[in-house]
């Protein structure tokens, strides 16, 4: 082989070991470009902005109470005579329930009748001076006295003429004047006795016998009446815990009656909610025993007051709700949603999309693939969303988040991911 062709077959290797180190050093460089590319871009969720109703609610625990409910106590001592319902009974306004044995209420009351026609008596007898008879023997004996008292007087003059004469000493003067003073004094005691026989004590104390004797009366006759237990309204015998023949204590329950239509709900609300409350505002009740269900009210009273139940510091707030199925029962627990705030049609977006930073809130928008910062003014929150009053359109595309980890900032280059 001659030298020059010898060279020109080394020249041509040197020239394709450069082409294939420069073809690699293109490559290195394009995908070192397009790596660093891809770590520029950062994939992030995203949310399309729609308009929704947003409510505002507070969830708690309750208890039903019955809205118009009777209940009835035994009023002393004694049995159950007879039983005339059972609970679930509905019953009739005027309804004869239950009764009791009130042979010991009709003994008391007669006795307690008794002392207060006896005090009547009394009192009636020192207003007037005393009894019929002693009246009329008072007034007979007033009538008998004056006529002495008379007597003496005509008995002094005629001494007193005669003691002018000679004929009648001093002293005999004298003891008809003491006999006229002894008959005067006589009067002056029936007419006492008559019209003035007993003091303001005496007085006071007989009418105050007759109140005590009144209100002894009034009690027999209130426990009579109590014996035989009446219905006030229609509603539902929803609890009786007595049976016929069963020995019950002054005060015992015997049982209650409700229109159980109606309910009032005990609310327990944390006290860091209390002032988002506002009467009229809607409430959602349901029952863990059946579930499904819900029962609708509203606020009908805000609490003044909070108190501390068990580990909470709570308000009672008394809610009107409806139970026309009458399937909500007196003192049974239940679950609350108080909606205290609603907009309907409203930009809603969900709360992790919204920052804050020096009090301003913002969203990050999505446009030709970059974030962009849209400050924003709120509305109405939960614990899923918010409501967007201003600063961004509907149907704007926000991000919510990377998927990798890296903090999200105005500029930045994105990929959505779903």
């Amino acid at each position: 082989m001659q030298p020059e062709h010898q060279e020109h077959e080394a020249f041509s290797s040197r020239r394709r070991t450069w082409v294939i180190l420069l073809l690699i050093a293109i490559a290195v460089i394009a995908l070192s470009a397009f790596l660093s590319s891809r770590r520029t871009v950062v994939p992030v969720r995203t949310f399309q902005t729609e308009r929704a109703t947003i409510t505002s609610a507070i969830s708690t625990n309750g208890k039903i109470e019955p809205a118009n409910n009777f209940e009835a106590h035994a009023p002393a001592p004694t049995t159950v005579k007879r039983l005339l319902v059972k609970e679930g009974d509905q019953v009739k306004r005027g309804q004869l329930l239950l009764q009791l044995d009130d042979s010991d209420a009709r003994a008391q009351a007669a006795r307690a009748l008794a002392q207060v026609r006896s005090a009547e008596a009394d009192l009636h007898a020192i207003e007037t001076g005393g009894t019929k008879e002693e009246v009329l023997t008072n007034r007979s004996e007033l009538a008998r006295a004056r006529s002495d008292v008379q007597a003496a007087q005509r008995n002094l003059d005629a001494l007193r003429n005669l003691e002018q004469t000679g004929a009648a000493s001093p002293a005999e003067v004298r003891d008809a004047e003491q006999r006229l003073q002894t008959a005067q004094s006589q009067v002056n005691l029936l007419r006492q006795k008559t019209t003035d026989r007993y003091s303001s004590a005496d007085m006071q104390r007989a009418e105050a016998e007759l109140q005590q004797a009144t209100a002894a009366y009034s009690a027999a006759q209130d426990t009579l009446r109590k014996s035989n237990v009446v219905s006030p309204i229609d509603g539902t015998i929803y609890s009786l815990p007595v049976k016929q023949g069963n020995f019950v204590n002054t005060g015992d329950l015997l049982l209650q009656v409700a229109d159980l239509k109606k309910v009032v709900l005990h609310a327990f609300v944390d006290e860091p909610d209390l002032g988002r409350l506002a009467l009229g505002e809607h409430v959602a009740v349901t029952w863990d025993a059946l579930p499904g269900r819900t029962w609708q009210g509203t606020v009908a009273q805000i609490p003044t007051t909070v108190t501390v139940r068990g580990s909470r510091t709570v308000g009672d707030v008394t809610c009107d709700v409806q139970n026309p199925d009458q399937r909500l029962l007196p003192n049974i627990n239940v679950n609350v949603n108080i909606t205290t705030a609603k907009a309907d049609n409203a930009i809603v977006v969900p709360r992790e999309a919204v920052h804050q930073e020096d009090g301003k809130r913002y969203v990050y928008e999505v446009l030709d693939d970059k974030l962009r910062i849209r400050y924003v003014d709120t509305g109405i929150s939960n614990l899923t969303g918010i409501e967007i009053t201003r600063g961004l359109a509907p149907n704007a595309q926000i991000a919510l988040g990377s998927t990798n980890g890296r903090p999200l900032r105005d500029g930045l280059p994105i990929r959505i991911v779903q």
